[in-house]
């Protein structure tokens, strides 16, 4: 039986957001994000981070950096008991066009694909309105964060989204309660 995931963007909802993470030391968990996803891990859905990480491409920093922050991220979860069960990366610029980069729902698919996860019993969280357009291009949930850009960006724009979050959630930890409250239903 295909399992159930929750596709985690990066920046903004599972750390601080920083514009460009240019150095390991500007990777910062947010509170209570370890937590989410221990809690996620715990009722047994697998937790997919899918991110666009385009400070390589265009030339802000060398791309094994991004690798760094992902190693660094995976270890202060597994710090407090938490792990990610797949991590999809576009390394692309927004001028490559291609359909990993979100919002194409390709770093989802992939992930679905590679994982055995049923995407019409899924979701997405985020803290921008590309994630939530994302994941209607998938097919699963959107539930946007209030956290990095998703406080800004609701406020000033929600009204005017065509995509629509099922959700909205203070921070990942209250996502991820909300999401375990869905799955009973």
């Amino acid at each position: 039986m295909k399992k159930i995931g929750v596709f985690l963007d990066r920046d903004g909802t599972i750390n601080e957001e920083m514009g460009y993470i240019n150095h390991l030391s500007r990777f910062v968990l947010l509170p209570r994000t370890a937590a989410a996803i221990k809690r996620l891990n715990d009722a047994g859905v697998k937790v997919v981070v899918v991110t666009n990480q385009s400070g390589g491409a265009r030339g802000y920093f060398p791309v094994s950096l991004v690798e760094e922050v992902h190693a660094r991220m995976q270890n202060l979860l597994a710090a407090e008991g938490a792990h990610l069960d797949g991590l999809y990366t576009c390394t692309h610029g927004p001028q490559e066009g291609c359909a990993c980069r979100k919002p194409q729902p390709g770093l989802i698919l992939q992930a679905a694909r590679e994982l055995d996860i049923d995407l019409s019993r899924s979701y997405v969280v985020g803290d921008r309105y590309k994630d939530m357009q994302t994941g209607a291009h998938a097919g699963v949930k959107g539930i946007l964060v209030l956290t990095g850009y998703g406080r800004g960006e609701y406020e000033h724009w929600g009204r005017t989204w065509e995509v629509q979050p099922a959700h909205i959630a203070g921070d990942l930890l209250d996502a991820a309660e909300w999401i375990i409250k869905d799955l009973k239903k």
